[in-house]
């Protein structure tokens, strides 16, 4: 939940979402852990349409969407180009070189925001926003494929606030690709042996004892939590025709008002929920 901040009263909270349309090319030019499916690109738009009328309409969010680019056929990832907390933006230096460009757009989007910017220039930095996990009191950054120690100093030194600990990620492409938060102090994580073992190390280098909640599915475990006044408790999480082990653990949160979201086409390009928006808390006077 990068994107988020104020503290623990605040976390969640919410007021702007920057999102991007989706480029034709994503279908057979995006990035890709394994081969598989080619992405239904008309069926891939539906969905994140589906998913963008959720952050505007059910959520009263104002959306920012970014105009799809061909040239990046990775570009609806949004979340990995920048890192938002409070009124400071990191953005990052993706692992993957084909991927740099896409930080230009989100940079003229969260100046328009007002936002403190932060640029990451070490050419031995490496950080994609997929890797990065607040938890309202700290972050965890995971040490991954696109994501390097250095990169991790930098967000050190941008969020000097936080405490910021390092996780080992080796089977999957990102750390937010098995947990994510589910609530002011709820860590969702997946069953996978990667993932409980991920989870470990947090506990370990944390003072803090997080409360953890187990779903079957690791793609699940990625799911959108947000504190939005009217409603109060809000979590978008994978469909039950997608998860349906998954989701009958999502539904035991009696407190929360659950959003299922299907996403299985970007699935198929490691895509995840919280990989295709950057979620921001700005003052009342914007």
């Amino acid at each position: 939940m990068a994107g988020l901040g104020g503290g623990l009263a605040a976390f969640g909270r919410c007021t702007h979402a920057v999102v991007r349309a989706l480029p034709e090319s994503l279908c057979r030019q995006a990035l890709r852990s394994t081969a598989g499916p080619e992405v239904d690109f008309a069926r891939a738009e539906r969905e994140h349409q589906l998913y963008v009328g959720v952050l505007r309409g059910k959520l009263g969010l104002q959306v920012l969407e970014l105009p799809a680019d061909e040239s990046l056929p990775d570009c609806v990832f949004v979340e990995d180009v920048a890192v938002v907390c409070e009124e400071t933006a990191l953005l990052t230096r993706p692992g993957a070189p084909s991927r740099r460009k896409e930080v230009e757009a989100m940079k003229r989007v969260l100046e328009s925001l007002n936002l403190n910017i932060v640029e990451m220039v070490d050419e031995n930095a490496t950080l994609d926003g997929g890797d990065v996990l607040f938890t309202g009191r700290e972050f965890f950054v995971g040490l991954s494929r696109r994501t390097n120690q250095r990169g991790a100093e930098i967000l050190a030194d941008t969020f000097k606030d936080y405490a910021v600990s390092t996780v080992p990620v080796h089977d999957s492409l990102h750390l937010k690709s098995f947990c994510s938060m589910a609530g002011p102090n709820l860590i969702a994580i997946g069953s996978s042996e990667a993932a409980q073992k991920a989870l470990k190390t947090m506990q370990q280098m944390s003072d803090h004892r997080y409360d953890k909640l187990t779903v079957p599915d690791d793609a699940a475990a990625n799911c959108i939590y947000l504190n939005i006044p009217s409603k109060g408790h809000v979590l978008l999480h994978r469909a039950p025709e997608e998860y349906p082990e998954s989701a009958k653990v999502f539904e035991k949160l009696k407190d929360h008002m659950l959003i299922p979201i299907a996403n299985t086409e970007l699935e198929k390009i490691d895509g995840s929920l919280t990989c295709c928006s950057v979620l921001i808390n700005k003052a009342s006077e914007l």
